[in-house]
């Protein structure tokens, strides 16, 4: 069979799609690529839907032997790309021979890359959608929720659109420090005020507690002064605050319901800003009126619909 052999990963390389919806009453949760953006260029620069499964690949350590003649796609963080030990350019579409061999070594920038290939890496589809959540064994190339294993196939199309590249102005900078846009909640009141002022005013660090569930913070003790909470609904990019005070930022696995309070909800677009911080990296929270955030989506969302392709020679 053709495709795309896994000969080497870390373990954490897994697909993903925009996720599941519809499902959270039932207990099954979202799912889905922590950076949507750049998991939506890589299947734009293809021609594919949104919907397309692609290969999600945390912190690098991941080799593939193609096996059939195709184009591919990555963005995401600088995973250091190569082709049969060729450097590639990040957020391009490039060419692949049967018996090449393409490697994703340590991130130089950013945490997570993105892989695409025509008409998406192919998958069962459960409950809507391909994504792979391990918690709930649900999804991925066998159905069963478990990231890449050495010898899978990931099984892809073989056209062969002409190369192209994400233009700079689209693409989310990866770095050390940044700065995520939240949009406050109903609890935000009940925070003592110099706990606000610490939240908005001081730097926070990634703790190396983190996976796809959520991403504990480290940084000044946040003190809550209301009543406990009955358990409710949680959004993606939720801030919750446990009794120790370090925030945690739950992602697209996190549980459906929970009962710690909230600072409010990070943007969607600093959900992906998020998902390319490293264990270490530095953190500022600022909070953005609801208005704001909406057009800063609506822009994301026209322009990964509309902005031309700079095509390559």
């Amino acid at each position: 069979m053709s495709g795309l052999r896994v000969e080497r990963t870390l373990g954490l390389a897994q697909l993903q799609d925009c996720g599941r919806f519809g499902t959270r009453h039932i207990g099954v949760t979202q799912g889905g690529a922590l950076d949507w953006i750049a998991a939506a260029w890589a299947n734009r620069l293809l021609g594919n839907t949104a919907d397309c499964a692609v290969l999600e690949i945390p912190f690098g350590g991941v080799t593939l032997l193609c096996q059939q003649r195709s184009t591919l796609a990555i963005t995401g963080g600088d995973l250091q790309a190569t082709l049969d030990g060729q450097p590639l350019a990040n957020w391009q579409s490039f060419t692949v021979r049967p018996g090449q061999q393409l490697v994703f070594a340590t991130p130089a920038s950013g945490a997570r890359g993105y892989l695409a290939a025509p008409g998406g890496m192919d998958a069962p589809l459960l409950l809507g959608s391909r994504s792979t959540v391990r918690r709930e064994q649900l999804g991925g190339l066998h159905g069963d929720g478990e990231a890449l294993r050495v010898g899978d196939l990931l099984t892809i199309g073989s056209s062969t659109p002409a190369p192209a590249h994400v233009p700079e102005l689209h693409r989310l900078a990866s770095a050390a420090t940044s700065r995520l846009d939240l949009v406050v909640g109903s609890q935000i009141a009940l925070f003592s005020g110099r706990s606000l002022f610490a939240a908005f005013n001081e730097p926070w660090q990634v703790d190396q507690r983190a996976d796809r569930m959520g991403l504990r913070l480290c940084g000044p003790a946040l003190h809550y002064q209301g009543q406990p909470m009955i358990s409710e609904g949680i959004p993606l990019g939720a801030v919750q605050v446990p009794p120790d005070g370090q925030p945690i930022i739950l992602l697209n696995d996190r549980q459906t319901i929970g009962g710690y309070p909230r600072l409010g909800a990070l943007t969607p677009a600093s959900v992906a800003r998020l998902a390319q911080c490293a264990p270490g990296d530095t953190l500022w929270l600022r909070p953005v009126p609801l208005e704001r955030a909406l057009r800063e989506q609506r822009e994301i969302l026209d322009a990964l619909v509309n902005a031309p392709l700079v095509r390559l020679p």
